[in-house]
């Protein structure tokens, strides 16, 4: 084995820290099959949550770490249309009919969908229990996974019934993306893209310089994105939890996106596909308001389009239907809707005081394109 396949196969650590409340995010290849790793983190009874496209390939591998430790599992549909309070009857119920208590141990086992619905069940069952992520997508790896934010999606609004609830670790085994599909992994560079937009012009510049790398699924590649990924991401959310503050930057593009995604639907578009299409409406909206230049906003959208991502929204989100969504996002204060804007790639700001015109210029000049 040569040293750079060595140096793929170690096992990196990057902390969030929460004081007592500190986790680690364990990024490494075949960390199912590690003996003893997720047992570690494990009290009490393990429920694994998972759904009906990740249980047959790797539900097996999780019930074999916890060995002895007893266990059920709770299989839910796939889907983000799923996401739904309906859906998460299914995990109370598994852990009430298999007699779980405050001293157990929820796991999730998938993607952000997953990840998110069991993180709120271990947040609301018998008011909070042990709750551990294992991401199978690369958008779960890099974001969702992290930070502790749960919760479903209600017909109005994505993601608009959660709660703030920190696991105890993450463990993001590499070896799963194997099995993850094209389009899956191209979602998770969306939000790889972010990171680079809002904080690190540096890591946007290796990620224009190894997008090919990326796509062709180099191991070496996607496991550097994937540590510097959540780097950024534990250090903005150790300083800000509850999202009071810089918190906020990590949803540059999201008012926009999350638009997108109630608006066609929940799951006909990825969660990825409509942050790319939504960043490059903030990188518009942007240079409108004198922050940044063409130049930028172009090689901002070069990126999104190398890595073969959605620029456009669908032409089925009118400007009506972005404002009508825009309006329920959870970052809007007495009806005050707060964008992330860049003033440069790699540093972006929360504006609440941008100018109304800038952003129906925006979404005139979209509905523009989707119709050409």
């Amino acid at each position: 084995m040569s040293t750079s396949e060595k140096s793929i196969m170690t096992t990196q650590t990057v902390h969030i820290d929460f004081g007592p409340r500190s986790y680690p995010i364990k990024i490494g290849e075949n960390l199912l099959k590690e003996p003893g790793l997720l047992n570690q983190y494990v009290k009490g009874k393990a429920m694994i949550v998972t759904n009906e496209t990740i249980a047959p390939i790797y539900l097996q591998q999780v019930l074999d770490a916890l060995g002895n430790t007893p266990s059920s599992s709770v299989v839910l549909p796939d889907g983000e249309a799923f996401k739904s309070m309906e859906t998460m009857d299914l995990i109370y119920d598994a852990l009430l009919s298999n007699g779980f208590d405050r001293g157990c141990t929820v796991i999730a086992l998938g993607g952000g969908v997953i990840g998110d619905m069991a993180g709120f069940a271990a947040a609301s069952y018998q008011r909070g229990v042990n709750f551990i992520q294992i991401p199978t997508t690369l958008l779960a790896q890099v974001d969702s996974s992290v930070g502790g934010k749960t919760g479903v999606n209600h017909r109005l609004g994505k993601n608009m019934i959660g709660a703030f609830h920190q696991p105890v670790a993450v463990l993001a085994d590499m070896s799963v993306l194997a099995t993850l599909p094209d389009r899956e992994l191209k979602a998770g560079l969306a939000e790889i893209i972010k990171y680079g937009f809002i904080i690190d012009e540096a890591f946007f510049s290796w990620l224009e310089a190894n997008m090919t790398a990326l796509l062709a699924r180099d191991a070496k590649a996607i496991a550097h994105a994937v540590k510097r990924s959540c780097e950024i991401k534990a250090a903005v959310v150790a300083a800000d939890e509850f999202e009071r503050g810089q918190r906020a930057l990590l949803n540059f593009g999201h008012t926009f996106g999350h638009a997108i995604e109630a608006g066609m639907g929940y799951g006909n578009w990825l969660h990825g596909e409509a942050i790319s299409a939504g960043m490059v409406m903030a990188l518009d909206m942007s240079q409108r308001c004198g922050m940044i230049s063409h130049t930028e906003v172009d090689r901002g959208r070069a990126l999104l389009s190398a890595a073969d991502l959605p620029t456009l929204p669908p032409p089925e989100v009118d400007k009506n239907m972005f404002e009508r969504y825009m309006l329920r996002d959870k970052k809007v204060i007495d009806g005050q809707i707060r964008l992330i804007l860049l003033e440069s790639i790699g540093k972006a700001v929360v504006s609440a005081d941008f100018n109304p015109e800038k952003l129906h210029e925006t979404l005139d000049h979209v509905a523009s394109l989707t119709r050409e």
